[in-house]
């Protein structure tokens, strides 16, 4: 059964996916990584991941949703009788998504509020962040965001998630380009006498560093890019099977996944340009190694140290971070929404009604894991997890690349290639990177997969120590 609602054309197609895929991963995890992995390294790690293995699953996803006009769980039945356990665990990893997205987009609209009110400098101090999630008053923030995103879903796909995203996203755009050319004028003489500019922290960000670069080291880079992208571009987690489903048949698919891959990425690279520039100048490669701290705490620092000019920039930037976090909440919610109703045959409002209520719940138990119901759990991948990072590592790190192998299985070897390219050469008979899909659907993708999996479970390891 076709869904009645849609997006009005490819442009409020674009946006929306365009919304869902920029996040707090492009604005958050991007950064710290490209700090992390060796700079440009990294970067061209990543646009080479983006150009391959990206365009290869968000087609995939975006063809399988319009083509079967399903979403993801009776999608991957319809392709193969069978196959709807891989409906299943896909549908899984935006329920386990859910429970925490609130959460953090929660801590983010906290220092909006923080940076609005003008009390940046508390901010900037190194036990802020810490102080604020073990405090219980932090599930409010999150129980706020989780409320805003359940309302514009509940106003559905043209009337909530399209207006929401048409004009945010242009409004994001705008912002990341002048804070990113901001941070390039910037300048700073440090404690040592040395004089450090935006222009020498841009060449940090852009040259790769491949000093000390082992194959183990350069595995794990590329193995940090390849998760990024599944988190960047909201892949193997069926809401692109669900927001394809929307896609009316008349749009280019071509053109769109072409238009979301450049917008996603050019978020993310601003976004470095944004943030690594401005903390080289304040902190030097100290604040570069700040690793998943770096947005809520070598960020404010480096704000405070701007002066006043820095009060604004934090909070146009915080807003910025809300107004992405926003739009890939909406997403999530979107993807649990459309599954739902196909499974309980219930209307949206209800629909929405009902997981509102069950996301505000697990928001506030999420968000009271550093106080209240603080545990510590040794995770598979050598870290140790309170609950946000058990939701994290089990629907990103476990269930996204074992999602992946099957889905290229089944399309690349079972439904052939052939099924996804008649959707993608609809309605103009044009599929430029026709023959990249089908060596990469059928042949890398799988294997890829199969090597990322067993790294985020530990496995690899295992298995190489055994075979030394």
């Amino acid at each position: 059964m076709k869904k009645k609602s849609n997006f009005s054309g490819q442009i409020g197609f674009v946006l929306a996916a365009a919304g869902s895929a920029v996040g707090v991963g492009n604005l958050w995890r991007f950064p710290y990584l490209v700090a992390r992995d060796g700079g440009g390294l990294f970067l061209i790690i990543y646009l080479v991941l983006v150009l391959t293995f990206g365009f290869t699953l968000l087609t995939t996803d975006i063809a399988i949703g319009r083509k079967t006009g399903q979403s993801a769980i009776k999608a991957y039945e319809t392709m193969r009788p069978g196959w709807k356990k891989l409906g299943f665990l896909t549908f899984l990893v935006p329920v386990l998504i859910m429970t925490y997205y609130a959460v953090i987009g929660g801590w983010i609209l906290k220092y909006f509020i923080v940076f609005l009110t003008g009390a940046s400098g508390d901010a900037a101090k190194d036990t802020y962040f810490t102080g604020f999630i073990t405090n219980t008053s932090s599930v409010w923030f999150g129980l706020i965001f989780m409320f805003v995103t359940a309302l514009i879903v509940y106003n559905g796909v043209e009337g909530g998630i399209e207006r929401c995203s048409k004009f945010i996203m242009p409004v994001l755009l705008i912002m990341v380009v002048g804070i990113a050319v901001f941070s390039l004028t910037l300048k700073s003489k440090g404690a040592d006498g040395v004089v450090r500019t935006g222009l020498d922290g841009l060449k940090v960000y852009l040259i790769p560093d491949v000093s000390g670069l082992t194959v183990s080291k350069f595995l794990q880079i590329t193995l940090d890019a390849m998760s990024q992208l599944f988190f960047s571009l909201s892949v193997s987690m069926g809401i692109m099977i669900t927001y394809g489903s929307y896609v009316k048949k008349e749009v280019d698919l071509n053109k769109s996944v072409a238009q979301i891959e450049v917008v996603d990425t050019a978020v993310a690279f601003l976004a470095g340009i944004m943030i690594i520039p401005a903390i080289y100048v304040f902190s030097g490669m100290e604040g570069m190694s700040a690793g998943p701290s770096l947005m809520f705490v070598a960020l404010p620092k480096t704000f405070y140290a701007m002066g006043k000019a820095g009060c604004v920039i934090g909070l146009v930037f915080f807003l910025l971070a809300v107004f992405a976090a926003l739009t890939s909440c909406i997403s999530v919610l979107e993807s649990i929404t459309a599954n739902c109703m196909e499974i309980f045959h219930t209307e949206r409002k209800k629909t929405t009604l009902v997981l509102a209520v069950i996301y505000l719940a697990a928001t506030a138990v999420i968000a009271l894991g550093y106080s209240i119901f603080y545990l510590e759990v040794p995770l598979p991948n050598g870290t140790t997890g309170q609950l946000l990072d058990i939701m994290d590592y089990i629907s990103n790190s476990f269930l996204m690349p074992f999602i992946s192998i099957f889905s290229t299985i089944l399309v690349g070897w079972l439904v052939k290639p052939k099924w996804i390219i008649e959707e993608m050469e609809h309605p103009n008979g044009r599929f430029s990177r026709k023959h990249l899909y089908i060596v990469m659907i059928k042949f890398v993708t799988p294997v890829i997969m199969v090597i990322l999996f067993l790294q985020s479970t530990g496995l690899l390891e295992k298995l190489l120590t055994a075979f030394h």
